[in-house]
């Protein structure tokens, strides 16, 4: 009797661990469905968290199996934060071995020299980070305005252009702090300007950046401002009239755009603009603390990237015609030759 008792609890015994089996078989079988995503795991998360965060999003089906399969590996503890693609089809043990042995993604975006923050809100955007308005919005945000102590609206100047590597989904605002910080951590051993302050600095070497395409003139171009400022004329700088007009401006700075009044139109004001037009190179910020000494007050395009310099509105004028206003001189040339030599 006893003999049939405990043979028939040998088989029952047999049939749970064979039901076990079977279900734990098919739930390390089951495959995410969905498209392939990111999962993130923040600096700190616990398993269980991450745990939580992965049956949430979808990408395990059964939190308790997940665990136990982690916890017979020894892997509970092994998880390391980034960002991680975990592809569709993927099974518990394809999640595990992304989020233990898998390398962070990284997305790369290269911000170049003397671009403003809106176009640099949309290489974001093309580049799959987040919207340009996300940017926009975090470039003007007040806290961290006033955490650098910026006297402006928005970051405009201060947004470092560099290549950077960021976690997908990083919110702008992150990657806006990432880039001040980075400006701030470049230009701490810069000196102060004798005459013009932090911002004004910024402001100028921005349009000093934009003026011209040809890294030897910068300094050059910046004395001729500073030639400028100090006789009190107007800096009647393209750049900063078309910064001013960004949200209609088509490509043609008409001669109504150069007569009417915004902050940035220094055809009208006599000083600088209320505020940088570009985010600068560190040669431009230089440039504008080491202007060249010459009595140049005005440079005309020849149309290559290059300039003209002349001491008074005589010459300038015969430039003009020479370089402008003569179709021969135009014909074939453009500053992207200049950029493609450089």
């Amino acid at each position: 009797m006893l003999k049939k008792i405990a043979l028939s609890l040998i088989v029952l015994l047999c049939l749970c661990a064979g039901l076990i089996m079977g279900y734990v078989t098919k739930e390390l079988s089951l495959e995410y469905s969905g498209p392939t995503n990111y999962f993130i795991i923040e600096p700190g998360d616990t398993f269980g968290k991450i745990n939580q965060h992965l049956y949430d999003q979808g990408f395990i089906s059964n939190k308790r199996l997940f665990h136990y399969y982690g916890k017979y590996h020894g892997w509970l503890e092994k998880f390391k934060a980034g960002t991680y693609e975990i592809k569709s089809g993927s099974k518990i043990e394809n999640v595990f071995q992304q989020l233990v042995f898998g390398t962070p993604i990284l997305l790369s975006v290269t911000l170049p020299e003397g671009k403003n923050m809106y176009e640099m809100a949309k290489i974001f955007e093309e580049k799959g980070f987040f919207s340009a308005q996300d940017f926009l919005q975090a470039a003007q945000d007040e806290d961290l305005l006033s955490a650098y102590q910026i006297p402006a609206e928005n970051l405009e100047g201060y947004l470092y252009p560099e290549t950077y590597k960021f976690a997908p989904k990083t919110p702008a605002k992150t990657v806006v702090k990432a880039m001040v910080q980075l400006f701030f951590q470049k230009t701490k051993d810069i000196p102060s300007h004798p005459e013009l302050n932090r911002h004004q600095l910024i402001i100028l070497a921005s349009m000093v950046e934009k003026e011209t395409g040809a890294k030897f003139e910068q300094k050059t171009i910046a004395g001729v401002f500073h030639n400028r400022l100090k006789k009190k004329m107007r800096l009647e700088s393209d750049p900063t009239t078309i910064y001013g007009i960004w949200d209609r401006y088509q490509g043609n700075l008409k001669k109504s755009d150069l007569q009417t009044p915004t902050p940035y139109n220094t055809y009208k004001i006599p000083a600088l603009p209320i505020g940088p037009i570009c985010n600068p190179s560190l040669e431009a910020v230089k440039a504008v603390l080491e202007p060249e000494v010459h009595n140049f007050l005005f440079f005309v395009s020849r149309n290559d990237g290059t300039h003209v310099f002349t001491e008074n509105y005589q010459s300038h004028t015969e430039a003009v015609i020479n370089f402008q206003k003569n179709p021969r001189a135009r014909s074939g040339k453009s500053w992207r030759d200049l950029k493609q030599e450089n």
